[in-house]
Formats: C-alpha cells, sequence, structure tokens
C-alpha cells in the first residue's frame, strides 16, 4: 500500500540510525512485507535513513539478510515512536 503522508512524514525525521539529515524513507527489503522483483514493500514498512545507511541496509554491508530482518523490525520501532514524539520533548537518540 502507498501513502505519500507517510513518506513524507519518515522524510522529516532525523536518520533512525545517526540522526543526520536529510534522510530517504527506506523500505524493508522482506518479502513478507511486500518487497517482490521489481516491487517495494507497503510504506508503512518505512524507515528514515541517511544514504550512507540507506546504502549498507540495501547493499547488506554490514549484516547478512537475517540479521537484517531483525535490526529493521527494531528500527521500525524506533521509527514508530519518533513519529510520535512532540517536538519539545526528549530526542530519541
Amino acid at each position: 500500500m502507498r501513502s505519500q503522508k507517510r513518506l513524507n512524514e519518515i522524510r522529516k525525521l532525523p536518520c533512525v540510525v545517526c540522526g543526520r539529515s536529510p534522510v530517504d524513507a527506506a523500505h524493508s527489503n522482506q518479502s513478507k512485507d511486500g518487497k517482490g522483483m521489481g516491487l517495494k514493500a507497503c510504506d508503512s514498512k518505512t524507515i528514515p535513513l541517511c544514504r550512507n545507511h540507506h546504502v549498507e541496509y540495501d547493499q547488506f554491508q554490514k549484516m547478512n539478510r537475517s540479521e537484517s530482518v531483525e535490526w529493521f523490525a527494531k528500527m521500525l520501532e524506533k521509527t514508530e515512536r519518533m513519529l510520535k514524539i512532540d517536538t519539545n520533548s526528549d530526542s530519541v537518540f
């Protein structure tokens, strides 16, 4: 499912790993989330990643596929918390 609103909100956040901006709305690489040949996963399965971390994630540079599944789930949970934080609240970093 596509959601331009979700993608726009993700792009307003800092990188979920390092806190830098700008970010990409990085989609899950897992078929269970709708990823397929030439298809992106559902937009609800996106996290904010700076360009460097996005490339590392997509190319499995620092973890294998099974490790990336667990890592992405943790980063998605953190992203959901970040989306709910008031701008006057403490940072998640």
